[in-house]
């Protein structure tokens, strides 16, 4: 395989089922490891990692955290009247978690790290709103979107850690074509570098928006993703710098389609090259680059497994075939998170 050197592959025996899987793969001296760290019947589509702990948003009106060092899964059911709530997005900031429900009505709870006391802090109703992906850019200033409502993006902000939450007036916010929207596959629509702000869309069209200002203003671009319908599109994307960008996705109907399904910038996303066409994974719902690795380590989880690049996306190994994972996130270089159907699972490099 181009430019990542010698590889092995190295097949591991893990007797506690319980607690682990099995390997998988190893770059000359980097062993993969996979263990799980709980199970349940739970859909987990949005994570953030802090220190020790692992905070997740799922399906059945539950959040919570599970913290790696004391080896324990603390979890809370937020209720509200009898509606059954499924948070799809989930950011932080210092001292607050906040998660976000897909469908009508839009909620949007703010959850205290210390105690896990929560409250409202957002509601929208409406027959079409559907929030799908939530970040902040630091401590005082957030950001969320969602499908379109009226031909233009939902976005609602925050300038006060959180406290409070204004959507974008309509005549402000970018404009979408018919079948264009969002998807809430992994909370990974929206990504932040600094003061550099990319969307990602699917569906009818696949498109790239980019902001320098904090979403005062968008500037929109195409891509070669496969579009053109509802459930095609970019799924995911990710950017190591303010340069180095990539996008996944594909078609979620066809998950073994392995082209037009992921691309590479090094422009800040303005251009897009296809990578690998025809080659390694098909659907995917989640990339994330590898921190400090220069942008040329990337992982990404979809319905043929995991998948790991160590040349910025040129060429790839499969780690798993592990179809049941939505999201990942870095806690460190060595160290990713992974969540899905039933399960949370913990990807170590030694």
């Amino acid at each position: 395989m181009k430019n990542i050197g010698f590889l092995f592959l190295i097949f591991l025996i893990v007797t506690n089922c319980k607690s682990a899987s099995s390997l998988n793969m190893v770059e000359s001296d980097t062993v993969v490891k996979i263990d799980t760290l709980f199970q349940d019947k739970i859909s987990i589509r949005a994570i953030v990692c802090e220190n020790s702990k692992v905070w997740y948003a799922a399906d059945a009106n539950r959040f919570g955290y599970f913290d790696l060092i004391e080896n324990k899964r603390n979890e809370i059911k937020i209720v509200s009247d009898s509606l059954a709530l499924e948070f799809r997005s989930i950011a932080q900031n210092q001292e607050n978690i906040f998660v976000l429900s897909v469908a009508n009505p839009a909620l949007l709870y703010k959850i205290s790290k210390k105690d896990l006391t929560y409250q409202l802090v957002y509601k929208e109703t409406h027959e079409n709103v559907f929030y799908d992906s939530m970040q902040f850019w630091d401590s005082e200033n957030g950001i969320a979107v969602g499908d379109p409502i009226e031909g233009v993006i939902s976005i609602i902000l925050t300038h006060d850690g959180g406290q409070s939450w204004q959507k974008v007036a309509q005549n402000l916010a970018p404009k979408l074509f018919e079948g264009e929207a969002f998807f809430a596959a992994s909370n990974s629509n929206i990504v932040i570098k600094k003061n550099k702000t990319w969307l990602v869309t699917g569906g009818k069209k696949a498109r790239i928006f980019l902001s320098d200002n904090f979403g005062k203003s968008w500037s929109d671009y195409p891509t070669p993703i496969i579009q053109g319908k509802t459930m095609t599109g970019i799924f995911s994307g990710d950017f190591y710098d303010a340069k180095t960008g990539m996008i996944v996705g594909g078609d979620y109907e066809i998950p073994n389609q392995n082209s037009g399904n992921k691309a590479i910038t090094n422009d800040g996303g303005k251009t897009w090259q296809l990578v690998a066409e025809n080659r390694a994974f098909g659907y995917a719902s989640c990339v994330q680059y590898v921190p400090n690795s220069k942008g040329k380590k990337i992982i990404v989880v979809g319905a043929l497994g995991i998948h790991y690049s160590l040349d910025g996306g040129q060429s790839w190994l499969k780690l798993s075939d592990d179809s049941q994972l939505y999201t990942i996130r870095f806690m460190n270089e060595k160290t990713a998170i992974a969540a899905g159907r039933n399960k949370l699972i913990r990807i170590k490099f030694n």
